[in-house]
């Protein structure tokens, strides 16, 4: 299975594996009442795991995150349940996604984790190394409000889709790296 292979490639928490057992669980039971997700199948939901991960491998170390819309946990909960050092921000306006959030968080003793229920243009108390975001809006408009919550030297990892090309043209990036994976384009743009 990839995800195991995967494992064995970055570093986690030697606790991950548990809780992703406990969130498939949790996610697929409140996913159908719900409607958090339309992927529920365990197979579909390790694959969000791995894409949610993956990007571990290649960027630098941090200290503090921000997950902007973090739905039903991808990517902000899963690298939270990877790195409980690292302290994480999951900023969602969703009300029914923000009650699922916190209940994994209290299910699964994550201290690490603060659930935002804003959007983020209106958060302004916290300043964070790394702005995680997938399939939210596109980059020009996330860097945008994003400003409010970044340092002089945060990164980013937004997962795009196949427009990334263009919304890089449009934005004139420096200091970016684009990593593929299946149909997933991971931008990275690291802080000075």
């Amino acid at each position: 299975m990839a995800l195991e292979k995967l494992l064995k490639e970055i570093n986690v928490d030697k606790e991950f594996e548990k809780r992703c057992e406990v969130f498939i669980s949790l996610l697929q039971k409140w996913g159908r009442v719900h409607n958090l997700s339309g992927r529920l199948s365990t197979e579909d939901i390790k694959e969000n795991i791995e894409d949610s991960i993956s990007p571990l491998k290649f960027i630098d170390s941090y200290e503090s995150f921000a997950d902007i819309g973090t739905g039903a946990g991808y990517p902000g909960l899963i690298l939270a349940m990877a790195n409980s050092k690292a302290k994480a921000y999951l900023i969602e306006p969703r009300q029914k996604r923000v009650s699922f959030l916190n209940f994994v968080k209290n299910s699964l003793g994550l201290e690490n984790i603060d659930i935002i229920a804003k959007r983020v243009e209106t958060v302004d108390n916290i300043k964070v190394d790394l702005i995680t975001s997938r399939a939210v809006t596109n980059t020009k408009l996330l860097l945008s409000l994003t400003e409010g919550i970044k340092k002089d030297n945060t990164s980013y990892l937004f997962y795009k889709g196949s427009l990334l090309k263009e919304e890089i043209e449009e934005i004139k990036l420096n200091n970016y790296s684009v990593v593929n994976r299946n149909e997933r384009n991971y931008l990275y743009i690291k802080g000075n």
